[in-house]
């Protein structure tokens, strides 16, 4: 059994937009989405970043290593923290419920541009005393290895790096195990 969809007409039509117009209901200009800042900003941020890495070149050059790490699954989960952080801390940071202030989105990048680009965006991340960030890695194999780089060498850089107290790989929702939520240490301390 069909049934017929009833089509309005033209009477029906100029009732329901009078009612919306008294609802107060205004006509969308634009069917687009805004994706938020256009990507000249977010390509002048990132090149005001690596500027200002190369130029302080003495404080993070040799913080992270270039060289060996080991290699990690693309499922596997990375967890890290120093000593004496709490174990509260912690679990709040792995169960996702220590909101992020800042992201950093590693794909697309060089091994070389991705370690000057984590540097930085830590760096930056520290200077505005932001707690916690969430850094995207992925879990793409590299090219011409056979595991995935960025994911392994992030996992080894911030395991390096001064300024991080622990690092987790992040719940579904930011991203899974192609993500990291990093808790950086207040500043003085």
């Amino acid at each position: 059994m069909s049934r017929r969809r009833h089509s309005p007409n033209d009477e029906e039509i100029s009732a329901f937009r009078q009612a919306l117009q008294e609802a107060g209901v205004r006509q969308i200009k634009s069917d687009l989405a805004d994706p938020g800042r256009p990507k000249r900003e977010r390509d002048a941020q990132a090149a005001r970043r690596q500027a200002a890495v190369k130029q302080d070149a003495q404080v993070t050059t040799g913080r992270t290593s270039d060289g060996r790490v080991e290699a990690v699954r693309p499922s596997e989960y990375l967890e890290f923290s120093v000593t004496d952080l709490p174990y509260r801390t912690f679990s709040q940071l792995k169960r996702g419920q220590t909101s992020w202030q800042a992201g950093l989105d590693l794909h697309g990048y060089t091994l070389e541009e991705a370690r000057l680009e984590l540097e930085s965006f830590l760096t930056d991340a520290a200077a505005q005393h932001l707690h916690c960030v969430l850094v995207v890695h992925g879990k793409a194999w590299g090219a011409t290895a056979d595991f995935p780089v960025l994911k392994s060498h992030t996992n080894a850089w911030l395991r390096e790096w001064p300024g991080v107290l622990a690092f987790c790989s992040a719940v579904d929702a930011d991203g899974g195990t192609g993500a990291v939520y990093v808790l950086l240490r207040k500043r003085g301390r």
